[in-house]
């Protein structure tokens, strides 16, 4: 397989994660890279400020950066855009035939619009095919959730697949990463913490409940347990930690619940899909983990980490995962691996 790819808002570090994922990827040549009218004519090593604790890419210094706008040579284009503008620019390329796998915000709750984890619902890349014909487009834009959501969703999966779930209850500690390089102001999160992310909240409560909806007859039915959420920022540079409650259907024992989680495999493992994680979760017995330094980047950042799994009545868990990583541009890689895969490029 080979396919050319593109990146759009590629020197923000949403931008830069995904180019440090696919540089040397077995199946995407990176070839083109776009961002503001202010970057454009620029070489890539002129018009980004690298923040990642890699060295840019050889591959891409040298590379011009284009305007984003359809008009590149790419089979598929990866969008690091903010939710904003996203909303206007990803439609236009979607139209001229692109794939858009897209971290922002602005379709993922579209009806038509594939909100993805591969190992989740992948039979949810159905909803391409109806997009084209709803909107008339030759490509198409598929998204992966809010770095939180994705995080939450996939040792939540197995648990509600095999028990059932009838309340959800999470409470988030955010790294600063998530909000981009200058999105927090050091003073504002040095020695504190702040309890309120906008609009983080009403996107980890209403996602999974599409994510683990069923496809019926074109549409998906999603699920209607009960899930509230929390989210703080934490001064961590990457790495989620989500505290859980989960009042479960059924009364498993607690190693039932972690042999359900440790076993878990999706359609990306069977698959051999390259960006795939081996374990998608990790389930560890130590009292102290999972911890952001030593557990974020667990199967190179693909794969979440859980541990403290206690209770009875109520389940208690602590999850983490590298936002950046599995929570965002690792996460569009994935979902255009699948893509790529079951031939809906």
């Amino acid at each position: 397989m080979n396919l050319d790819v593109g990146v759009i808002g590629a020197t923000g570090m949403v931008g830069q994660r995904f180019i440090s994922l696919l540089t040397d990827h077995p199946w995407f040549n990176l070839t083109a890279l776009a961002a503001s009218e202010r970057s454009a004519g620029k070489k890539y090593s002129e018009a980004a400020n690298w923040v990642l604790d890699t060295e840019m890419p050889e591959s891409v210094r040298d590379i011009e950066v284009v305007e984003t706008q359809p008009g590149f040579e790419a089979d598929i284009i990866f969008s690091a855009l903010p939710s904003n503008i996203a909303r206007e620019v990803e439609p236009k390329f979607a139209e001229q035939g692109y794939t858009v796998a897209s971290n922002a915000s602005a379709y993922r709750m579209a009806e038509d619009v594939p909100l993805l984890i591969p190992e989740v619902n992948p039979e949810h890349i159905d909803l391409i095919d109806i997009q084209r014909e709803n909107r008339g487009w030759d490509g198409a834009i598929i998204t992966n959730p809010n770095c939180s959501s994705i995080i939450l969703t996939l040792p939540v999966t197995p648990i509600a697949r095999e028990f059932g779930i009838k309340n959800l209850r999470v409470a988030t500690l955010q790294a600063v990463s998530g909000a981009g390089y200058t999105g927090v102001p050091s003073m504002a999160i040095v020695d504190n913490v702040i309890p309120y992310i906008g609009g983080e909240e009403d996107k980890v409560e209403t996602e999974i409940q599409k994510m683990l909806g069923d496809l019926q007859n074109g549409e998906i039915k999603h699920k209607d347990f009960k899930i509230k959420a929390t989210c703080n920022r934490v001064p961590v540079i990457d790495g989620h930690l989500e505290n859980l409650w989960i009042e479960l259907e059924e009364k498993p024992e607690l190693e039932e619940i972690k042999k359900t989680m440790n076993n878990f495999q999706g359609e990306p493992q069977k698959l051999d899909l390259p960006t795939a994680p081996k374990q998608p979760v990790i389930v560890r017995e130590e009292n102290d983990r999972p911890q952001s330094r030593l557990d974020r980047n667990k199967q190179k950042g693909m794969a979440v980490t859980a541990g403290r799994i206690r209770g009875d009545e109520e389940i208690q868990m602590t999850i983490l995962g590298h936002n950046t990583i599995r929570g965002a541009a690792g996460a569009s890689i994935l979902n255009a691996e699948l893509l790529a895969k079951k031939q809906k490029i």
